[in-house]
């Protein structure tokens, strides 16, 4: 499964870049996106229905972490689809629009807050009951896309932990438009580009990097969550969402922080005191 998996990511990653990387607007990408996303997640659907998993950990591990990250995106690009469909025109109205928006994710997470705790702390006391197959929960389990209601390919909570994840990014990209917005919606007074830069070192280091942003307080009392999925929206990147196995990753490496201190040797160099 993981195998399968893994292959199936890498290629989708490939595609998201080259239609993230493209000259064409955002309705056309979110729209190519989703459609994308929408075969890859057919494929990956086919082969769980004739996968018999190993046990309940490989089970658990697939329903809670590898097809929500797939249907996070795919929900992403859709509701990103619709937003620029249904754009108004004029600044004002566009601040409106948006935080119209962004009020609608806060009252979807505010309703959720036990569930988002026990996602976000990494918790497993559950688990049994969330992720693995045939224990439905009518509440739980009408919250999923119509056409899924295949009890061979649903849980009760894999698509909440998808809709969360998604609400993460969409909350980024929303962020970055009103930013925008802010600077008189003209690209940004700070010269943003009309296509998104993107980050060329390794996932690892862009997580060293932001996180030492939140050991240093650089951008104020911004949640770590907000913070991770800001950068990642912003560098067209997608990175670990378990914020807790990243950090415990660095943290026993024998060089704790190679990313920043390669960055204060080039800074060094630069300045002719190498």
């Amino acid at each position: 499964m993981l195998q399968f998996a893994s292959c199936l990511k890498k290629e989708i990653d490939a595609k998201i870049e080259q239609i993230e990387c493209s000259e064409i607007g955002m309705i056309t990408k979110s729209l190519e996106a989703s459609r994308m996303l929408t075969e890859a997640f057919n494929q990956l659907k086919a082969f769980i229905v004739s996968y018999n998993f190993q046990n309940e950990e490989e089970e658990i591990l697939f329903f809670k972490d590898t097809k929500p990250r797939l249907c996070s995106r795919l929900i992403y690009y859709r509701k990103v689809y619709n937003i620029e469909m249904n754009r108004p025109a004029g600044i004002d109205k566009q601040r409106e629009y948006l935080n119209e928006i962004v009020d609608g994710i806060n009252r979807y997470n505010a309703k959720r807050l036990d569930f988002i705790r026990y996602y976000r702390s990494c918790s497993s006391h559950l688990d049994t009951l969330y992720f693995l197959r045939g224990k439905t929960d009518t509440e739980q389990y009408l919250e999923a896309f119509d056409y899924e209601f295949d009890p061979k390919f649903t849980t009760n909570c894999d698509f909440k932990v998808a809709k969360i994840l998604a609400n993460d990014m969409l909350s980024a990209y929303l962020m970055h438009d009103m930013e925008l917005l802010n600077d008189n919606g003209v690209n940004g007074s700070f010269g943003f580009p009309a296509t998104k830069l993107t980050w060329k070192g390794s996932k690892t280091e862009l997580q060293e990097q932001i996180l030492s942003w939140d050991s240093a307080g650089t951008f104020g009392d911004v949640p770590l969550t907000h913070l991770y999925n800001y950068i990642q929206n912003i560098f067209n990147i997608q990175l670990d969402s378990n914020l807790s196995r990243s950090f415990g990753e660095l943290k026993i490496r024998l060089s704790p922080t190679p990313f920043l201190d390669k960055l204060k040797e080039a800074l060094l160099r630069r300045m002719g005191r190498k």
